[in-house]
């Protein structure tokens, strides 16, 4: 059985050509891509403020079903 499919939102910012280059540079040391680095990165930071992400499940709805 295959897992479903990730919803997945998009998202576009602009930030500083340097930023960008220690964000590309970084996220080839830890082997990422740098959509991934960036999600790592906001993880660490909600749980280290207490701010909770649902799994996507409670995201959008499917983890009500018993």
């Amino acid at each position: 059985m295959n897992a479903p499919a990730r919803k997945v939102a998009t998202l576009n910012l602009r930030i500083d050509p340097a930023i960008k280059d220690a964000l590309r540079l970084a996220a080839e040391q830890e082997h990422r891509s740098i959509a991934n680095l960036i999600e790592v990165l906001v993880r660490r930071h909600c749980e280290q403020v207490g701010i909770v992400i649902p799994s996507q499940g409670t995201l959008f709805g499917e983890g009500d079903h018993e």
